[in-house]
């Protein structure tokens, strides 16, 4: 089986799990992280193979751990996954452990960290879909999906639980999108990272003031 062949099948079965996924992490998120693979994995001379099929395949855990609401990493459950998945094709043994090691380590708040040049250009494709004008759709369309209010200004978000009421748009930036230009791991997603902070920056000083009418 060619090597196109196979990462058409893989394409399929990745597109599968997401049949009944949120559209905060959908497979058009997929998608986008592959299309941020490509862009930066040849800037960085990284292994585009590998690249392509741990970018279709970093999220298939994802559902199970939205079922759970945080209790199963989708990182691990995804790493378990591929590992299943490539044991049925001939690709070289030494890009197999790549792919599951990019997938296992692709997660922000995960205890593995990105060993490999190829595991470090997943890990910030998936970080700048994030941030920016979609990152900022996203955190808040995730926020809808977990009933969440549109903002809760009377509590810090420091003091408030992920998946409840409280888990808003800004809750995340705060939290999270506000500091993954400073995670990220290779020259050019850094490079896109400052912009797309710039952006989401401005953006949530807006939406603060907005909200409480001084704009």
């Amino acid at each position: 089986m060619s090597m196109i062949s196979t990462i058409e099948q893989i394409k399929a079965f990745a597109a599968r799990c997401f049949s009944h996924a949120r559209g905060s992490h959908d497979w058009e998120h997929s998608q986008r992280v592959y299309n941020l693979c490509m862009h930066i994995g040849q800037v960085e001379g990284a292994d585009l193979e590998v690249l392509e099929i741990a970018a279709y395949l970093h999220d298939v855990g994802r559902s199970r751990e939205d079922e759970s609401k945080g209790g199963v990493c989708h990182a691990e459950k995804g790493a378990e996954m591929a590992r299943h998945l490539l044991a049925k094709y001939s690709i070289a043994e030494e890009q197999k452990a790549n792919i599951i090691h990019c997938i296992r380590t692709h997660r922000f708040r995960g205890n593995h960290h990105p060993e490999t040049l190829e595991a470090r250009v997943l890990f910030d494709a998936d970080k700048l879909d994030a941030i920016g004008a979609v990152g900022i759709a996203r955190a808040f369309l995730f926020a809808g999906e977990v009933g969440a209010k549109l903002h809760n200004p009377h509590v810090e978000p420091e003091d408030t639980e992920p998946y409840t009421e409280e888990d808003t748009g800004y809750r995340e930036y705060r939290l999270k999108l506000s500091r993954i230009k400073d995670r990220m791991l290779t020259a050019e997603g850094r490079r896109m990272a400052e912009e797309r902070h710039r952006f989401m920056d401005t953006f949530f000083q807006r939406f603060t003031q907005e909200y409480e009418g001084d704009k």
